[in-house]
């Protein structure tokens, strides 16, 4: 989950270069470094802390050209984040310095091979176990040493390395995570992410599986691990420079917040054609999708709620049997695939490592994959036998929002489609959803107008030490995802729980000094909610109620209430749900002082197990 970026070509500021690398800060940011080759002499800085606090150590150089940099941020697996595990890391000759993101699983047997060949370890990282096999196999060639050096590690690796001995070269390795280079006229950039790139060139290689990318300041050569040369695809990136930045807001994820009724609009306009829903890249016959009976998904965190969602939408109006799992458990599970089975991978950057691991394990046992992701270059998509692209853009803030609420919109579609085709959903069904479908973004601009009584709400309810949020039915991945978004940012313990469970342990948690938010709509299950609603009132818990206009009996049940627009087709509610919760989350963390955009220990794209 670490940031990983390399510049060799003509000089560059070092100023340049740290803003190339805080785009990548969001993958990790509890130290950070830079090293540079120019004219023979190493030069190195490392730091505790976030890339500014590296900054100021470097103040004085910032103006500083350099030909040949790396440059790293890092978010911690082996060894306490201090100065001594930060990246960049050297060999025993302080001659190969590299930046590693990933995680190297036989690095304690390497390790003592190494000391027993004396070579002196500083650091307690996998990653330093990388720059001394380097040494032991470097012969005045360091691509030679790369290709040994990659054969006798085991796990997830992207690599930036340089060499004191050789000034021109910056040398990429990929084997699981993420690594892009890029082309400009100033030279040949590597960074783990598109942001990173965005000020310096729109032209993009993505490094495939087990590729290794040397670059020198005239040319860009591609390898695989077994040294045979592969094809160069540049890739021109649509993205702009400006959507990865801030503009006027505070922080990024308020920004990705307020971005989620355009992104919608993007959503449709790519697969909503007169009136009709169709994905160019699904990939699949027909006649296969007609029979499909059943769907396997997999995804972590927010994605994993928005796929609960999907559940509940798919099951309904394709009439699919539906199975979910968190990754990480799906892996590992005994599931009995064939080639007749769909797996639905869904994944913000199209690089989390269980999510990529389900999808691998399903593709060894024939089952054929779908994934919804936010990335087109990204290892999900290549491995996926069709996709959905949901056009969010750069999303930094680390707590997902805009993205979450795009692959909710995409499952809906998906579901729409897939009724349509399976002749389960009827035509007139079908553009009944779409017709209150297509004006949810308006809806949500209306909820974003209310942000001043959400953060009056916020600052209530700040000073409450723990939270329960209930839903039942759809809105039960509402309730998981707000307790997720409140405990990402603001640290308080929260909980998510279907309501009819509340009575089976939770209600135990309740009284004055806690808090409940209850999403309570007019649906089939309104008047159980509201059981709930006064079993909590009983018991003096504060609540929140998220309710549809006009609901007055729910509303004197509750402390404090934020409206949202009552639908005809409730099962569409979690798109209006999700940014009232989103907005309560932040101003929470706000008004404790909390890191919104870095909450601690956290980092965006979870690409080691």
């Amino acid at each position: 989950m670490c940031g990983i970026f390399g510049f060799v070509g003509k000089e560059v500021s070092l100023n340049l270069l740290l803003e190339g690398l805080s785009r990548l800060e969001y993958r990790g940011y509890d130290s950070c470094g830079w090293a540079a080759v120019k004219t023979n002499i190493v030069f190195l800085k490392k730091e505790q802390g976030k890339i500014y606090q590296l900054k100021e150590k470097l103040k004085d150089n910032l103006e500083e050209r350099y030909p040949l940099s790396i440059l790293h941020t890092r978010w911690a697996t082996h060894g306490r984040p201090n100065k001594i595990n930060a990246h960049p890391h050297f060999d025993c000759k302080k001659e190969i310095i590299l930046v590693h993101n990933g995680i190297i699983e036989n690095y304690l047997s390497l390790k003592e091979e190494l000391i027993k060949e004396k070579h002196n370890f500083l650091s307690d990282t996998d990653t330093e176990v990388i720059a001394h096999l380097l040494e032991r196999f470097y012969q005045e060639n360091l691509e030679e040493a790369v290709f040994k050096t990659a054969k006798k590690l085991k796990g997830t690796f992207a690599l930036a390395i340089i060499s004191k001995k050789e000034p021109q070269k910056l040398i990429g390795v990929r084997k699981g995570s993420p690594l892009i280079a890029g082309v400009s006229k100033k030279g040949y950039f590597l960074a783990s992410d598109i942001p990173a790139l965005l000020p310096f060139t729109r032209r993009v290689v993505y490094l495939k599986d087990e590729e290794v990318v040397i670059l020198t300041k005239e040319k860009l050569e591609i390898f695989n691990f077994k040294k045979e040369k592969q094809k160069i695809c540049i890739e021109k990136v649509k993205i702009k420079k400006e959507s990865a930045e801030k503009k006027d807001y505070p922080h990024y994820m308020l920004k990705e917040i307020f971005e989620q009724p355009q992104v919608l609009e993007k959503t449709f306009s790519l697969y909503l054609k007169e009136g009709k829903v169709n994905f160019p890249q699904l990939n699949f016959k027909e006649n296969y999708l007609k029979k499909l009976k059943k769907i396997y998904i997999a995804a972590c965190g927010t994605a994993y709620h928005a796929g609960l969602v999907g559940k509940y939408f798919l099951e309904k109006h394709a009439q699919l049997t539906v199975e979910i799992d968190v990754s990480s458990e799906f892996r590992y599970r005994k599931l009995n695939l064939n080639k007749n089975d769909l797996i639905l991978a869904i994944s913000q950057s199209g690089e989390t490592a269980d999510t990529l691991a389900a999808v691998r394990e399903a593709k060894n046992k024939r089952a054929k994959v779908l994934s919804i992701c936010n990335c087109l270059g990204s290892s999900l998509i290549k491995e996926s036998n069709g996709f959905i692209y949901t056009p969010c853009g750069p999303e930094i803030g680390v707590a997902s929002t805009k993205a979450y609420t795009a692959q909710i919109l995409s499952l809906y579609l998906l579901g729409i489609y897939l009724g349509l085709l399976k002749k389960v959903l009827k035509e007139d069904q079908a553009r009944i959803i779409l017709k209150e479908l297509k004006k949810i973004p308006f809806y949500q601009k209306e909820i974003l107008k209310e942000v001043d009584k959400i953060k009056k709400i916020a600052k209530k309810f700040s000073r409450l030490g723990c939270f329960l949020f209930l839903g039942r039915g759809i809105s039960y991945p509402s309730s998981l995802e707000g307790a997720l978004k409140l405990k990402e940012i603001s640290y308080i313990p929260a909980e998510g729980y279907p309501a009819g469970e509340m009575k089976h342990g939770p209600i135990a948690l309740i009284d004055e000094y806690r808090a409940v938010v209850c999403v309570v709509l007019k649906d089939s299950l309104y008047e159980k909610m509201i059981a709930n609603l006064q079993e909590i009132k009983a018991r003096k818990g504060k609540i929140l109620g998220i309710l549809n206009k006009e609901d007055k009996e729910a509303k004197f049940l509750c402390d404090e209430v934020i409206f949202i627009t009552s639908l005809k087709n409730q099962d569409l509610s979690p798109l209006l749900v999700a940014p009232v919760l989103q907005l309560f989350a932040y101003f929470v963390a706000k008004n404790l002082g909390c890191e919104i955009d870095q909450p601690r220990n956290l980092a965006k794209s979870v690409t080691v197990e």
